[in-house]
């Protein structure tokens, strides 16, 4: 990731985690935040000035990229999460690596355009269809990681292990290409990528459906010699517990808890169907929730327990996982207003609370530390929201949190710095032209079975 020469912005209002200022002068060098000056009325001169409200970079801690190009088109007539499932397995069997990357590259364009500075991709179209691997049999990871790069922002690679398509039972036909059909080859693919500037290595366990029990250690200890995040779907349908009570005996958050997978560098996705003793495993590890509300309302899967699970010591993060929308303000928002929903109270969570969720809890997921924050010696990974939009103008700057949480959208992010480098620029990506083309056409290109466009450099 390019950085650049020490430099000066200025906000005119900066979230700082605890309470908005005015006047906050950001000197950054090498990608860092060296100094932050409080106090400063004007802009210094030469400073890039920030005018709205900066906050933190966001990170997306649950994503799968290609889920993109089902929007609107899982919306006609009604369903389950099971048959919404076959429309994805039918746009997952037409990706290649080159439309991956286009797609991807536009996707992640869209993200930080909604001010998103880092991604936890949720791997596992590994293969070709039918399983047989690429010529290099990590060409479908590398394309996302080039495609962060060429979009300006962070990734954090969650290499997917996936083998089953039900306890016991082999892949099917649209899931041998998610199928390393063993976790050892799995390790041994996962271990050839690697590391850059803006692409950290992750592990992830599709679910205790897709990774036979036998197999979860060894996806654990591969996460935990590396000191790397593990990622794992969990409890997110009632079928699912149901199945695995039928095949274990127990649910999935106790198998997951016997095989050493639960702890501090975990992060279950969903959380949404359990047990007060599934709670209390969470909890009492530290393992994290990573909430999905957008994507949880839209696939009708139930609201988790979130605030019983950050009562039981589980940190939260925020995703956008299918794209229904790509908006970490209402993910933090929905969190909240669901909350609400079930409990008929209000303020289960304060607006920084929301943010913290939406930024530092969420890169510390994705194994991102020093991010989240503004503060000497953090990532400069900023965004900035204005507050002269229909949905934001009359607030108090001094409420700016309480603003962005439950008024703003994406659509009020008008500057997106990432390692100190202007990526959106009032409101217009600096990388990607056009972003709304660039999503067409990719989106296009795999519905329609047309050429990927040709790779930028």
């Amino acid at each position: 990731m390019q950085v650049t020469a020490t430099h000066t912005y200025w906000l005119e209002h900066a979230w700082l985690g605890t309470h908005v200022e005015p006047g906050v002068a950001v000197e950054v060098a090498d990608g860092r935040v060296t100094a932050v000056r409080r106090d400063t009325p004007a802009p210094p001169p030469g400073a890039a000035i920030l005018r709205g409200l900066t906050l933190p970079g966001l990170a997306n801690a649950h994503s799968h990229a290609f889920h993109r190009a089902l929007r609107s088109t899982v919306q006609v007539g009604s369903g389950t999460f099971w048959t919404w499932r076959e429309i994805m397995y039918a746009t997952a069997d037409r990706l290649t690596p080159d439309t991956y990357h286009d797609l991807a590259r536009a996707v992640y364009a869209e993200m930080a355009l909604a001010g998103v500075t880092a991604v936890g991709e949720f791997h596992y179209v590994h293969h070709a269809p039918g399983g047989t691997p690429y010529a290099d049999p990590n060409a479908m990871g590398e394309a996302l990681i080039a495609a962060a790069a060429e979009a300006g922002i962070r990734i954090t690679l969650l290499d997917a292990a996936y083998f089953s398509s039900g306890f016991g039972e082999p892949p099917g036909a649209h899931q041998l290409r998610f199928s390393d059909g063993h976790a050892d080859a799995w390790a041994e693919r996962c271990s050839v990528l690697k590391e850059r500037d803006h692409a950290r290595i992750g592990a992830a366990i599709h679910s205790v459906r897709a990774v036979p029990a036998g197999q979860l250690a060894t996806v654990a200890r591969w996460a935990q010699q590396r000191n790397a995040p593990l990622h794992v779907h969990l409890s997110e349908q009632p079928a699912e517990n149901d199945a695995c009570r039928a095949a274990h005996g127990c649910t999935p958050t106790r198998l997951l808890a016997d095989h050493g997978v639960l702890g501090r560098r975990t992060t279950g996705v969903h959380n949404t169907h359990l047990t007060d003793e599934d709670i209390a495993l969470i909890g009492g590890s530290s393992t994290g929730t990573c909430m999905c509300p957008t994507t949880e309302r839209d696939l009708a899967d139930g609201i988790g327990p979130a605030a019983a699970l950050q009562a039981a010591g589980s940190p939260l993060s925020l995703g956008s996982d299918s794209h229904a929308v790509i908006d970490l303000l209402e993910e933090a928002r929905a969190m909240e207003l669901d909350e609400r929903l079930r409990t008929r109270t209000r303020g289960h969570w304060t607006a920084a609370a929301l943010l913290r969720a939406a930024s530092a809890d969420g890169h510390a997921a994705l194994g991102w530390d020093g991010a989240g924050r503004i503060e000497p010696g953090a990532l400069a990974d900023f965004t900035t929201i204005a507050l002269d939009s229909v949905r934001t103008a009359g607030a108090l700057p001094r409420l700016g949190a309480e603003t962005a949480v439950f008024a703003a959208t994406a659509a009020d992010v008008r500057h997106t710095v990432v390692a100190g480098r202007h990526i959106v620029r009032d409101g217009a990506h600096t990388l990607v032209p056009d972003v709304p083309q660039a999503l067409a056409r990719a989106v296009a290109a795999l519905r329609e079975g047309t050429p990927p466009s040709p790779r930028t450099p």
